[in-house]
């Protein structure tokens, strides 16, 4: 959708950047403008909650003062709505937009944001204050991308929107793709265009009738576990605190599985998956649809821990089976499906799954983020184990030992291993202990752990001498579903 743009054509201009969205929403699109603000929404919907009319997108507030367009889920509309009602206010319809929105007409923008327990990417325009505010949920669960130019502020859920402006122009950022040869994946607020944005996870951004972009952070998760640090909120032994986590995680399952839609959940038999799929069978009166993908490889192959762990649960599992050249098939829609460079391996099994899953339901719970919720990657227990045994030298004597490990080239620590078993063996020995010199000598612990993640010592050197910007970018609005 854009603001500050000839009237005449907003409309149509928010309904073909919607058009290339209907991967995301495939069951009704629409658009809203305002001649005299000079504003357009675009929505592309996938009905989840309330499948009538009355949660149709882009929608206005009861007092008429805010449109709404919005990509997400609220889990707690519910209790919301319950008190909106005893406020006064009514509801045409029972979803969760209507009672956002009513939200803003109760408490205003700001203060609702903070009520809402969900994921979402929302788009307000205030028609009092003649302005508009983007606001992207805590974590950044839901993407949602804008830039600025030539006095219009254009925004959307995936980049490839913006290309169905006919007028729309954008270079590749250098240092962006320098981001994403260090970490295998641009992070907000970067994009692979120069001047376009991620807007960050936490974070509001507001856009006044004279042109002012003001952000500001709503939230943090840094904050939010300091604060719980600080006040002892967790209980000290292991007992009482498991009970705490699983009372936790059982209500957030359940808050998920409200839906007007057929349900799932993808299910590798790994911890994550399992244990989502166990509180969702526990609190459902019927086998949940269970699904996973299969490779002939062995090592690739999840199908196997995942059928034995369905037949414990009780669940209605599928599993398909695919060959290496399915996966292939789909690595050059990849540019399509992700807008921008992206280096994670899993998403062509996520694809793949996501396509297999979309046949029998519409909505499906997934362990994704588990990971990171409980410290379940490598980085997370070196970081812990190098700061723990060497953050207390002094920087000084760190630089030192950091370079004397680095003076050793990789391919003489690997050699080292040589009169070990193959079994005994560090697999690229050398690499990692020139990623822990590199490591070490950092200055504080932030520091040392955005080193860990780095893939080698500053690759995006190797731009120097490439002409970034005439690089090709693919991103049509064919997203190869």
């Amino acid at each position: 959708a854009s603001v500050a743009h000839p009237a005449a054509t907003l409309a149509a201009q928010a309904g073909a950047m919607a058009a290339t969205l209907t991967h995301r929403g495939p069951d009704a699109q629409a658009s809203w403008s305002d001649e005299t603000a000079r504003v357009g929404l675009g929505h592309a919907r996938l009905s989840i909650i309330d499948l009538s009319p009355e949660g149709q997108q882009p929608m206005q507030s009861h007092s008429g003062r805010y449109v709404i367009a919005y990509n997400g889920e609220v889990y707690n509309f519910q209790e919301l709505r319950r008190e909106l009602a005893a406020a006064g206010h009514s509801f045409r319809g029972h979803s969760d937009t209507e009672v956002i929105v009513a939200g803003f007409d109760e408490w205003g923008i700001a203060a609702t944001i903070t009520r809402l327990i969900g994921m979402f990417a929302i788009a307000v325009w205030d028609r009092a204050e003649q302005s508009l505010t983007l606001i992207r949920d805590r974590v950044g669960i839901k993407p949602l991308y804008w830039s600025y130019q030539n006095g219009r502020m254009i925004f959307a859920s995936e980049l490839k929107a913006f290309h169905a402006l006919a007028d729309w122009r954008a270079d590749t950022d250098p240092q962006a793709v320098g981001q994403m040869l260090a970490y295998s994946y641009i992070a907000a607020p970067a994009t692979i265009y120069r001047d376009h944005h991620k807007l960050q996870p936490g974070h509001s951004l507001r856009l006044d009738r004279d042109g002012t972009i003001t952000q500001h952070r709503y939230w943090s998760l840094s904050d939010v576990a300091q604060q719980g640090w600080d006040k002892a909120q967790l209980p000290c032994d292991a007992v009482a605190a498991t009970e705490a986590l699983e009372a936790l995680l059982k209500d957030a399952v359940k808050r998920r599985m409200v839906a007007d839609v057929p349900l799932g959940a993808f299910l590798s038999g790994g911890i994550d998956s399992t244990l989502v799929t166990a509180l969702m069978q526990a609190q459902s009166d019927r086998p949940v649809r269970t699904f996973t993908i299969g490779f002939s490889e062995d090592r690739f192959n999840e199908a196997t821990h995942a059928e034995q762990v369905a037949r414990i649960l009780g669940t209605d599992h599928l599993s398909e089976y695919l060959s290496a050249d399915d996966a292939l098939a789909l690595v050059p829609k990849l540019p399509e499906l992700y807008d921008e460079p992206f280096g994670d391996s899993s998403q062509l099994p996520t694809h793949l799954v996501s396509l297999i899953t979309r046949r029998h339901v519409t909505v499906a719970l997934s362990g994704d983020g588990g990971d990171e919720l409980f410290a379940g990657y490598n980085r997370y227990l070196w970081f812990n184990k190098i700061w723990r045994s060497l953050g207390w030298l002094p920087l000084s004597v760190r630089r030192l030992l950091g370079g004397a490990l680095g003076a050793v080239s990789a391919s003489h620590w690997d050699l080292l291993q040589g009169p070990l078993p193959t079994n005994r063996r560090i697999p690229q020995l050398g690499d990692k202990v020139h990623k822990m010199a590199a490591a070490i000598a950092q200055p504080d612990p932030a520091a040392l752990y955005e080193r860990l993640l780095r893939q080698g010592d500053r690759p995006e050197r190797l731009l120097n001498d490439i002409a970034i910007a005439s690089l090709p970018m693919t991103g049509a609005p064919d997203t190869g579903k």
